[in-house]
């Protein structure tokens, strides 16, 4: 440990179970010395292990819908009672798709559900930096993170909608990133994570596969969510200051790559016995 974030205050949304990156942040953040609340949707709170967590950590809970503005304005005030003051960072790692666990392909989307990927994956962003930015929550030089994937950028087979709402999540990070560092010195950030077996990311049909894939493609193999806290924890800290409206790459040069040597050694072998695709979407 460092103390990279000792006397530190935040908020991290989105921490469900042990699987959850944001869980794993809330233990690195506390490792390094801070001190925040922990929040999730009262459904979550019911079914999740979020108590666990905040035991360990020593942490508030405050239930709140992060697409829920009068949630949200609840959550900044408890938390700025509870510290007696602003707060320094704030974790937003929220992300749904209905298409998704329903099995809806691209071209036959439910645009109800539409409309929820991006108010649960993306406006919620916006939301919680609205309403911290018209409460004055974040101090100067304050942090704040959002979590990404490649597919906002790159079309891949089965990711669906939630690719549409993490360009959106990015260019949010971007256009508000302009104005909270030009009027309050606060950076807002994305980190696009390599495929990461959380709860939510297991439901993604073809997900072992891919990992698998990304794996061989990447020269320094997959980050994991430890690793990603790890990165968040920078992010937090004092150390990145001039860092912000960036979309940072955490995938072990994955993104990078157009083949690797063992992803073309597995195709190869895939050539003397192939399959029959033509029925995918």
């Amino acid at each position: 440990m460092y103390n990279l974030l000792k006397g530190k205050k935040g908020i991290i949304f989105g921490a469900l179970n042990d699987k959850s990156i944001a869980w794993k942040v809330a233990e690195k953040a506390h490792e390094e010395g801070a001190e925040f609340v922990l929040t999730n949707t009262p459904a979550s709170l019911r079914f999740g292990d979020l108590d666990v967590l905040a035991q360990k950590t020593g942490s508030k809970i405050v239930a709140a819908d992060a697409t829920n503005e009068k949630d949200l304005e609840n959550l900044i005030k408890e938390t700025m009672a509870h510290f007696g003051g602003k707060v320094d960072f704030i974790l937003h790692s929220v992300a749904m798709s209905l298409n998704v666990r329903k099995g809806k392909a691209y071209d036959d989307l439910n645009y109800a559900y539409f409309q929820k990927t991006i108010d649960i994956s993306a406006l919620s962003f916006h939301k919680v930096m609205q309403i911290a930015k018209k409460n004055e929550a974040i101090n100067d030089w304050g942090s704040i993170v959002a979590l990404s994937y490649i597919a906002a950028q790159r079309t891949l087979s089965g990711y669906n909608d939630m690719a549409d709402s993490k360009s959106m999540l990015e260019s949010i990070a971007r256009s508000f990133g302009y104005i909270y560092g030009r009027e309050k010195n606060v950076r807002i950030n994305t980190i696009s994570q390599s495929p990461t077996l959380t709860t939510a990311g297991s439901g993604v049909k073809g997900m072992e596969g891919l990992i698998d894939f990304t794996e061989r493609m990447s020269p320094l193999g997959n980050a994991s969510a430890q690793e990603c806290a790890d990165y968040c924890v920078t992010l937090f800290s004092d150390l990145t200051r001039k860092v912000t409206m960036q979309n940072l790459f955490h995938d072990g040069g994955f993104s990078s790559m157009g083949m690797s040597y063992r992803a073309m050694e597995m195709y190869n072998k895939s050539l003397d016995n192939p399959v029959d695709l033509s029925g995918m979407k």
